[in-house]
């Protein structure tokens, strides 16, 4: 069915592009790629960190599977584009995107639909700390500053997160178990971004939940050897472990699969999303971030999930193609 509704388009596979994540989405291009020829697809390859107006109207592009993953490719700018080009699109739509993709803004909706989320505070470059939820008014903590940031010593116990506001693959990530690691570890995340989330660390297990319209496919428990699952753990073979389903209670596990749901609805997702959460010590999912664009080599965890699901990575493809179009 799918293929009939498509067959007389032709699907440019957008990928690569200028973020911190361009090798990561060259990998999930090339994978959609050879999927799409595999089942006789009109398909081609498109690098976008080439002039990709022109390029989509030289290889007549009337269908776009994007395989891009942070900046621009999924922060809702190259979705506002292929929308006034006409070009029907995979994935969540322009607004959704962007909400995702900023992680202050999407936990705040997170938060007014009364979902779990970890405390966290923002630092801007050149401006003082907002705390989400707002410290008391007689918090402890002074004003410390550092490079061209001032914040205010966050309102809940190390260790914390530091990462990037907006981004991906865990780039720029730290955990800090000591205040003087924080300066270092701001300086880095202010590398990426002009924003900068300081999270409470939720210890515990760190479970994917896949999505795929709006409905959940499964989970993953991710274990890795390193301290997290940062970049390195999730692209260098043998340093995590997967294990489907969660190695946790079945009531829990329904319960990090309908919080996954509504996080994903909150925020107007569409089409295929994975959505990462951590369990605290009384096993209550904490979300961490919706991803709108996952990654999609044959080894990623929403390949994985569906695989577990009786999807194969094939039928996967067509799934999401079928979606965009009838959306």
């Amino acid at each position: 069915m799918t293929k009939g509704l498509i067959t007389t388009r032709k699907i440019g596979v957008l990928m690569g592009g200028e973020s911190p994540e361009r090798d990561i989405s060259i990998r999930s291009g090339l994978a959609i790629y050879q999927s799409l020829q595999e089942m006789g697809y009109g398909s081609v390859p498109i690098d976008i960190s080439k002039d990709i107006v022109n390029a989509l109207k030289k290889e007549k592009i009337k269908f776009a599977f994007l395989a891009l993953h942070g900046g621009i490719g999924e922060n809702g700018a190259m979705q506002g584009m292929l929308e006034v080009l006409g070009i029907p699109y995979t994935g969540s739509g322009l607004l959704a995107s962007a909400l995702a993709m900023d992680k202050e803004v999407s936990k705040k909706i997170f938060i007014y639909h009364g979902l779990p989320a970890a405390p966290f505070v923002i630092v801007s470059q050149k401006s003082k700390v907002k705390s989400h939820p707002p410290p008391p008014p007689l918090a402890k903590g002074g004003q410390r500053g550092g490079g061209n940031f001032e914040l205010q010593t966050p309102d809940f116990p190390l260790p914390w997160v530091v990462k990037p506001v907006a981004g991906g693959s865990s780039i720029g990530v730290s955990i800090i178990k000591e205040e003087k690691d924080l300066n270092p570890s701001l300086e880095k995340a202010f590398s990426l971004g002009q924003r900068v989330m300081i999270e409470k660390f939720i210890p515990g297990k760190e479970v994917h939940i896949g999505m795929l319209g709006h409905k959940v496919l499964g989970g993953v428990e991710v274990r890795p050897s390193l301290e997290f699952y940062n970049y390195e753990a999730k692209y260098t073979s043998g340093l995590t472990d997967y294990i489907i389903p969660p190695e946790i209670d079945e009531a829990t596990y329904e319960n990090a699969k309908g919080i996954a749901l509504k996080a994903h609805q909150a925020l107007g997702c569409s089409g295929a999303s994975r959505v990462d959460l951590r369990l605290d010590e009384g096993s209550v999912p904490h979300i961490l971030e919706v991803n709108t664009l996952p990654g999609m080599t044959t080894t990623s965890l929403l390949p994985k999930i569906a695989k577990s699901a009786g999807i194969s990575f094939n039928g996967l493809i067509e799934e999401i193609i079928r979606l965009a179009l009838k959306e």
